[in-house]
């Protein structure tokens, strides 16, 4: 579903190569490692114009599909469109090809937006919980991957919170506190790093996804897990830096939400 609620016209064009600049600088790409499929950055150009960007979690081709129906010509993706390097066959060259013809240009922000501290999923979704005192949490590839803050609130009005703020149930293990204290956050799929968490002083652990086992190790661990869905907690960076670009240029935006209920 395409939300046209941020849609103006007569905006400004704004160059390719001023706005992919921008990104590779407010985003710290050379800063951050990632895994190598990442691909950081610009991954297709365009004719060198964006009028409109559209923003989603993942450069599939429903949503690439849809970003050309709503006119955009700047995707800009939390997933790439080459975790899986391949030949342009089947669905890749499909989206290449509708990408290459509706002029629409690709950007790719894995870990570099996940840990932005302005406009990253982690800070956004911890401000939205109200966590306090900040600090990074979970080194992951040489950096912190996650934050960890201070809470006062009960571990219900923290799932309130979280629904709230996931518009749906997370899935709750609660193996650890009712009145929890230290949070981590790591959006994603990073529940296979229960026991860190834990060694890193968090009573509760807030992520996308994890394996079967990180449920089990987590009750013996004595800790809380929250399990939001690897989708639902990786939309709030891809909002908020497509909100700032708007903002930044004075180019409107669109959300293309295509959840995977996981």
């Amino acid at each position: 579903m395409v939300s046209f609620a941020h849609l103006s016209y007569g905006c400004p064009m704004l160059p390719l190569e001023t706005l992919v600049g921008y990104l590779h600088t407010y985003l710290a790409v050379d800063q951050i490692s990632d895994y190598p499929q990442a691909c950081n950055g610009l991954q297709l150009e365009n004719s060198g114009r964006v009028r409109k960007i559209a923003a989603a979690v993942d450069a599939c081709e429903s949503v690439m599909i849809e970003a050309a129906a709503c006119g955009a010509d700047f995707l800009l993706v939390h997933h790439g469109l080459f975790w899986n390097p391949g030949p342009l066959t089947g669905p890749m060259f499909r989206k290449v090809r509708l990408a290459i013809t509706q002029d629409l240009a690709v950007y790719s922000s894995h870990l570099p937006l996940d840990v932005h501290p302005v406009v990253g999923n982690n800070v956004v979704l911890a401000n939205l919980l109200g966590l306090k005192k900040l600090e990074p949490f979970l080194t992951l590839k040489g950096q912190a991957a996650g934050l960890r803050g201070e809470t006062s609130c009960s571990l219900h009005e923290l799932a309130r919170r979280l629904e709230k703020a996931l518009d749906g149930a997370p899935h709750l293990c609660p193996g650890g506190p009712s009145r929890p204290k230290k949070v981590g956050v790591v959006t994603g799929g990073a529940g296979s790093e229960v026991a860190r968490a834990v060694a890193e002083g968090v009573d509760t652990f807030i992520t996308g996804e994890g394996p079967h086992w990180s449920y089990t190790m987590a009750e013996e661990l004595g800790v809380n897990v929250f399990y939001g869905g690897h989708y639902a907690t990786e939309t709030f960076g891809v909002k908020a830096l497509a909100a700032h670009l708007s903002e930044h240029f004075g180019i409107p935006w669109d959300f293309i939400d295509h959840p995977t209920g996981l």
